[in-house]
C-alpha cells in the first residue's frame, strides 16, 4: 500500500525564508563547533577557527558594513529592523567570544602540550629579546610608515585584511610639528610568525 505525503501547509510570508545575516552567523557556528569538538586533530581545530575568523572579518566589512551605511542621515531607514540588528549583533559578539575562550583557553594550552608555543613578550629570555630588537630594527623598522592622526586630515585609507596598529608617539617630526598618534600598517612581505 502506497503512502501519499501528507501535505504540507504553506508557511506565512514573514517566516518562510531565512534571514542571510543570520543564517551566515548559524553557519560560522557550526565550523566554530567543530573547532570545539575534542577528537578531532588539533591543527585541524586551528583550521576551522581560522576559517571563522576570516569569515567574521568579511561578515563585518560586507554585511555589518550595509547596517552602518543605512544608519547614515539620508539612508532609508525603512530597511533597517532595529530589533534583528540587536540580534546579529549579540550572536556575533557570542561567536567571537567563544573563538577567544577556545584559542586562549583550550588550544593554546593543547599546542603547547605538544611542544608548540607562542612565547609571549614577557617569557622571553634576555637572548630572545636582544634576537628580537635587532630584527625589528634590521627587517621590520626600515619598512615602517607611520602616518599622523590629526583632526586636519581625514583618516588615512586602510587596506583590508591589512595589520594596523595605532600607536602613541613623542617628539617632533622632520618639519617640527608634533603628532600624537599615528597608524602604522605593517606590510604584508613581513611574516606573520618568526620561528
Amino acid at each position: 500500500m502506497a503512502v501519499s505525503p501528507s501535505p504540507v501547509s504553506a508557511a506565512p510570508v514573514d517566516t518562510r525564508w531565512l534571514d542571510r545575516d543570520m543564517s551566515l552567523l548559524a553557519f560560522n557556528a557550526r565550523v566554530l563547533h567543530w573547532a570545539q569538538k575534542p577528537d578531532v586533530p588539533l591543527l585541524e581545530r586551528l583550521r576551522y577557527l581560522c576559517i571563522v575568523s576570516s569569515n567574521l572579518d568579511e561578515f563585518f566589512e560586507v554585511r555589518a558594513a550595509l547596517y552602518t551605511s543605512l544608519a547614515k542621515p539620508k539612508a532609508d531607514l525603512s530597511v533597517i529592523d532595529a530589533q534583528a540588528q540587536e540580534s546579529l549583533s549579540q550572536v556575533a559578539h557570542s561567536l567571537v567570544a567563544t573563538q577567544y575562550t577556545l584559542y586562549n583557553d583550550v588550544l593554546l594550552p593543547a599546542f603547547a602540550k605538544e611542544g608548540i608555543r607562542l612565547v609571549s613578550h614577557s617569557e622571553r629570555t634576555q637572548a630572545q629579546h636582544r634576537w628580537v630588537k635587532s630584527f625589528f630594527e634590521r627587517e621590520v623598522r626600515p619598512l615602517l610608515l607611520p602616518v599622523g592622526l590629526d583632526p586636519a586630515h581625514p583618516f588615512p585609507q586602510v587596506a583590508n585584511k591589512s595589520l594596523n596598529f595605532i600607536v602613541r608617539l613623542s617628539g617632533h617630526d622632520a618639519f617640527g610639528r608634533e603628532n600624537e598618534i599615528a597608524i602604522v600598517q605593517v606590510p604584508r612581505s613581513l611574516p606573520r610568525f618568526i620561528r
